[in-house]
């Protein structure tokens, strides 16, 4: 009879918390949870596992400032493509292709928010209106 009291607290306390998690909160869990399994299927094979990239290949994703510094043009990144661009990444050099993609600014945002959070990153969620004002805006 314990068991099943302590069983039902236990329950209740974990239904409370979870309700009373904001909006922004939940939103942020789906972009970075949908953002997983994008990066998985189109980015980690060069990026890899842990966005480490691969050698002076493929750039890796670790590097907060300059996905800071570069905020508002990661969306054109992932959308077209880099093609030849030297980028400057943990002080090393990366110059090559990046392939276009065909992903909806929704995934784009999911994604986004996904590896912006993630490799000692945290930079909070991104939205599909934020990513459709940056590809907006793209060179």
């Amino acid at each position: 009879m314990k068991l099943k009291v302590i069983s039902g607290i236990g329950l209740l306390l974990g239904l409370l918390i979870f309700s009373c998690q904001n909006d922004d909160g939940i939103t942020f869990k789906r972009y970075y949870s949908t953002g997983s399994v994008v990066y998985q299927t189109k980015c980690q094979n060069c990026h890899g596992k842990d966005g480490q990239g691969l050698s002076s290949l493929m750039p890796p994703l670790t590097d907060t400032p300059f996905l800071k510094a570069n905020k508002t043009s990661l969306a054109c990144f992932v959308k077209y493509g880099i093609k030849g661009k030297l980028l400057i990444i943990n002080h090393k050099p990366f110059e090559g292709d990046m392939p276009v993609t065909d992903l909806a600014p929704i995934e784009i945002a999911e994604v986004l928010t996904y590896f912006t959070n993630s490799f000692g990153n945290n930079m909070g969620i991104v939205t599909a209106q934020q990513v459709s004002d940056d590809l907006a805006k793209c060179k």
